[in-house]
């Protein structure tokens, strides 16, 4: 039962996401929570998280649709813990850009079960880089 609450509680957050749903994003968390997201700076904790209005905001520099969707989901529990991996993709339009783009990236998140409910307590997001003289970020890549 405790996997498909961890598969539930993602499928959730990808909802959320293409809904632009802040308020359900910001109730997954840990009071306590530590994120290492794709945007700087390289640490984001607690409240700073959890804070919906600020999700609202970064919504806000998006045009039209965000398509946001998790492949290859594996999740793992034990006890009270639990961890995922999954590769995911966003795809929108900053405002005032020319046009869209589309970006696969890695994932990460952790959870705890706190009164019987999961909570995300860390959540790491990356992409890889090409190891080369540019050190460029490698947001071509698809699975």
């Amino acid at each position: 039962m405790s996997e498909q609450q961890i598969r539930e509680l993602m499928a959730a957050r990808e909802a959320a996401m293409t809904a632009r749903d802040a308020a359900t994003l910001g109730s997954h968390y840990a009071p306590d929570v530590v994120a290492f997201t794709l945007a700087p700076p390289l640490v984001h904790r607690g409240a700073e998280v959890i804070d919906v209005e600020a999700r609202k905001a970064w919504f806000e520099t998006f045009e039209g649709p965000i398509e946001y969707s998790t492949q290859d989901l594996e999740v793992t529990v034990g006890g009270d813990l639990a961890w995922c991996h999954a590769l995911n993709r966003l795809s929108t339009t900053p405002k005032g850009a020319p046009a869209g783009f589309e970006l696969w990236f890695r994932s990460t998140v952790c959870f705890k079960r706190v009164a019987g409910e999961w909570q995300i307590t860390h959540a790491h997001d990356s992409v890889p880089f090409y190891m080369d003289a540019t050190l460029r970020a490698a947001v071509d890549l698809k699975p």
